[in-house]
């Protein structure tokens, strides 16, 4: 049986390495894996299939900033890989992020009507039911539940700085999209499943699958390694935030409120800044770059005290259950699917944008014995968040739509 997956990227970033594990989880019960990718790809174990190249990207971006065209630009590489999906002829097509810059919804779903394979399509976002952005609670929208105008959003990603055409996008996706009849809707969070169900995908099965990591790397892990290449002191409690890309919507403004309200003995550490984030630091926080050493990565989790995500929009973040493995207690906003990997005993939940609450449940969490924590929070990792039941959860739903 052949699987094979569309995503941005492979084995980079969340999506990307969710694709990877799915794929290689599949091999393992006798699939033949294949990831379609966009722009970024590491070593795979599954047979890779770029996308377009640059400049179709750069063309891609182009269109979408002059005209809000995002998703409906890169025709002939879309068309080209459309040829590769008919050579390789797959048995399942599993579908994730079809935005960033990369893919033609129109030519892609022409090809999946005519050929009535089973289709799996894991939404990260809620790009695929609106006319615009990737996530419509930053600006308090709801017209995604009837039809897209005059979006509040436009400078949000993906960026438009000059049309508006989310109200023909809308009309398009909706169109375009629901023409499929054979999709099984995924999502990893419940609060993600109840906006699909409120969309026009409301008539679509939907299935909720959690992600899931690997307890073998993240995991309570000695950092004497990772303390020493930072100059981390041991007597210093740690706050850790960890992102792929920094902005306001994952929270860096209310980091450095943060650091403004907490004592000279809490240290805030940002993993995944770019190099003018870096040199805009203000003092008391240590940013390090972004990192695909995840070894490195769980050791940073590890050593911090408390994990703290106040991202503003969210579906399941991947670097809260990171952090639950690795034994540490998570502190996050009351931000779509975020609050759902955590439990009273493994850590806190506040409102958004409620920076003082922020420091108060942080403060509660660092006068408790760190082993309290530790012990939790890797059993709930243990028990829903292992990738290889939650990838099996994939494995198995392939083959009941096979």
């Amino acid at each position: 049986m052949k699987l094979l997956q569309i995503n941005t990227s492979v084995n980079t970033g969340s999506t990307g390495r969710i694709a990877e594990e799915i794929g290689s989880t599949a091999m393992k019960a006798g699939f033949r894996s294949y990831i379609a990718y966009g722009r970024m790809a590491r070593e795979s174990k599954s047979q890779l299939i770029h996308i377009g190249n640059m400049a179709s990207v750069r063309s891609h971006v182009l269109e979408s900033r002059l005209w809000d065209n995002h998703g409906f630009a890169s025709t002939k590489a879309t068309k080209l890989f459309v040829k590769e999906l008919e050579r390789i002829n797959p048995d399942i097509i599993h579908l994730h992020n079809l935005h960033g810059y990369y893919l033609n919804v129109e030519v892609l779903f022409d090809y999946l009507e005519k050929v009535q394979k089973p289709i799996v399509w894991t939404l990260h976002d809620c790009w695929p039911m609106t006319g615009h952005c990737s996530y419509f609670d930053f600006v308090h929208c709801d017209r995604w539940k009837t039809g897209c105008y005059a979006c509040p959003n436009l400078k949000g990603y993906p960026v438009s700085l000059f049309l508006d055409r989310s109200k023909q996008n809308f009309e398009k996706k909706k169109k375009i999209f629901t023409e499929v009849s054979n999709i099984t809707f995924v999502t990893p969070s419940h609060w993600l499943k109840s906006v699909v169900q409120e969309s026009f995908f409301e008539n679509f099965p939907v299935k909720v699958i959690h992600n899931g990591v690997d307890l073998d790397i993240f995991k309570p892990i000695r950092s004497e390694e990772v303390r020493s290449k930072y100059g981390i002191q041991y007597d210093t409690k740690i706050v850790l935030g960890v992102a792929s890309i920094w902005d306001r919507r994952k929270g860096l403004n209310d980091f450095v409120q943060l650091k403004e309200r907490m004592g000279e003995d809490v240290q805030i550490i940002l993993v995944g800044l770019n190099e003018k984030q870096l040199s805009n630091l203000p003092k008391g926080i240590l940013g390090i770059r972004r990192t695909e050493n995840v070894e490195e990565l769980a050791a940073l989790y590890a050593m911090a005290d408390v994990f703290v995500n106040p991202t503003w929009v969210d579906n399941f973040p991947t670097t809260n259950i990171e952090a639950l493995a690795c034994g540490t207690p998570v502190v996050t906003y009351q931000t779509g699917g975020s609050p759902e990997a955590v439990t009273d005993i493994t850590g806190k939940v506040v409102e958004r944008g409620d920076v003082e609450a922020l420091r108060e449940a942080i403060l509660e969490i660092l006068v408790r014995e760190r082993d309290v924590y530790r012990i939790e929070c890797r059993e709930r990792a243990e028990k829903f968040f292992n990738k290889e039941d939650r990838y099996r959860d994939y494995v198995e739903l392939y083959k009941s739509l096979i």
